[in-house]
């Protein structure tokens, strides 16, 4: 089970704050929309790899996106904070509420 992977000589762990941004394609338009959350957990091999990011949306609504690593949507991904966590997923983290919903110990 990965709880690793890497973009762009970045390694990017379960547990660090991202920011993800993607490219939205609307008719002839494009844009870039970012997405910042806790990356929950990783899955796959090789090509088949993806990620989970978590957020909390306004009205504590818990918001989760699945990205496949190498989607030709991603225009780059940030690591905000790097975490500390001793698990490969963290879905206990979708039945907290509030702020505690997103807390991990941070691995400065």
């Amino acid at each position: 089970m990965a709880n690793h992977f890497k973009y762009k000589d970045q390694t990017i762990n379960v547990g660090d704050r991202v920011l993800v941004k993607q490219i939205i394609k609307e008719d002839e338009k494009s844009r870039i929309q970012t997405f910042d959350g806790l990356v929950i957990g990783v899955k796959g091999r090789d090509i088949n790899k993806s990620f989970t990011i978590r957020k909390i949306a306004s009205g504590s609504v818990g918001v989760e996106r699945i990205i496949p690593l190498a989607s030709p949507n991603i225009d780059s991904i940030e690591v905000k904070a790097r975490g500390k966590v001793r698990r490969g997923k963290l879905n206990y983290l979708r039945e907290r509420i509030g702020r505690s919903a997103l807390r991990v110990k941070d691995n400065s």
